[in-house]
């Protein structure tokens, strides 16, 4: 893979990359400068080339990037130029609110099962999905090579599912429980707070210069 280390600012900006890219196709527009797409993304041209420049740079001088072809080196940094498998742990609100969101597997996340441990919940449909008893789960891992699992779950359970998982093979957890998991350096996580977001946008509210 990558013989340099990246930095995890680099890191985060890719996917905002990826999204204007795919915006800019959509508009029929198949090529850019460093320049105006710092204008779309109000990140300086400069940053832009730094960025680019650590995977080798991407571009000509004097014709800039063509959008298609940066899209697509972007995306297999990404990891996108494969299919994930992904199941969801949790059919409540947020769980229901993944399995029919469309986009993920336009980039290539298909979500291929939905599991809970609520009676009134297992057996009903949500999408294209039949949400299915937890007991049911490890079979499942085995026969789908599950890569990501979603975890939509009270905070005590989700430690104990993680590491279940992880034992089944798992080693990715897109994490939407009130806790931190604490899973070896070989498995990917990513804990997303949303009650944290929301106190990082109130301390945004509180601290914008009144006119």
């Amino acid at each position: 893979m990558l013989e340099k280390k990246i930095s995890s600012a680099v890191i985060k900006r890719l996917p905002r990359y990826y999204r204007y890219l795919s915006e800019l196709l959509d508009k029929g527009i198949d090529r850019i400068s460093s320049q105006e797409l710092s204008q779309q993304m109000n990140v300086t041209a400069s940053q832009i080339r730094q960025d680019f420049n650590n995977f080798g740079g991407f571009g000509q001088q004097g014709y800039g990037y063509n959008v298609q072809i940066l899209k697509n080196e972007i995306g297999k940094i990404l990891g996108l130029d494969r299919q994930y498998q992904v199941v969801i742990l949790g059919a409540g609100n947020l769980g229901q609110a993944l399995a029919n969101y469309a986009g993920f597997s336009k980039r290539g996340f298909r979500i291929c099962g939905i599991f809970d441990v609520d009676p009134q919940k297992i057996g009903k449909t949500v999408g294209a999905l039949r949400v299915s008893d937890m007991s049911e789960l490890a079979g499942f891992v085995r026969e789908n090579a599950v890569d990501i699992a979603a975890l939509t779950l009270p905070r005590a359970k989700a430690p104990e599912v993680a590491g279940t998982l992880m034992e089944l093979g798992v080693r990715a957890f897109w994490n939407f429980a009130a806790t931190d998991l604490d899973l070896p350096e070989t498995v990917a996580v990513e804990n997303v707070h949303l009650a944290e977001s929301l106190m990082r946008l109130s301390y945004n509210i509180a601290n914008i210069p009144h006119e």
